[in-house]
């Protein structure tokens, strides 16, 4: 028997008995991105974390939704609107973005990155310095929200960003919860 997966899948499982209804369409454990520094987006050493099809409220009511999820797991300094068309990347803060409506083909990493579809009832959590980028999209609608509410600064990979970006990102200390799973699991276990 694998004790890991055998662990992961009984943690996953276990969890169904104290997460809501709204994320019964979650059925596998979220997909974990990693990104290296390409010289002009430094991306981060915790791996960018991606949950496909996690909750299944849409338009208005799953906007409401994800604020008051965030909220209540301490992401806030909420707002509603999509993702910038230009790579660009957080240095004070990590950063989380629910799907609420349509779809886009999001580049994540930077120009060496990858490049993912991200729909309604999805959820990325950003780590400070991962470039993300819309490369087009259908009547997306995104929350955004922040740990503790934190400020963000905007980064587009220039020169003169770094070193000052590289060391606002290395002080940055890891969320107390995952921004749709709390203290249960996710980011929490994932970025230890």
């Amino acid at each position: 028997m694998n004790r890991k997966k055998f662990m992961t899948s009984a943690g996953w499982l276990g969890l169904a008995f104290f997460i809501p209804k709204q994320l019964s369409a979650m059925e596998t454990e979220p997909k974990k991105m990693f990104f290296k520094d390409d010289g002009k987006i430094p991306n981060n050493k915790f791996p960018l974390i991606l949950y496909k099809n996690v909750f299944n409220e849409r338009g208005n009511a799953g906007a409401s939704w994800l604020e008051k999820r965030f909220a209540a797991n301490n992401w806030t300094n909420s707002w509603r609107n999509g993702i910038y068309s230009f790579h660009h990347y957080h240095s004070t803060s990590h950063e989380v973005l629910g799907a609420y409506s349509g779809s886009a083909l999001v580049h994540l990493g930077g120009e060496q990155g990858e490049k993912v579809n991200f729909e309604a009832g999805d959820i990325i959590i950003i780590p400070a310095g991962v470039g993300h980028k819309n490369l087009g999209s259908k009547n997306l609608g995104v929350v955004g929200a922040y740990p503790n509410g934190r400020n963000w600064d905007m980064n587009r990979g220039l020169p003169g960003e770094r070193p000052t970006a590289d060391q606002n990102i290395a002080s940055l200390p890891i969320p107390e919860n995952d921004p749709l799973l709390g203290n249960l699991d996710g980011l929490k276990k994932i970025w230890s």
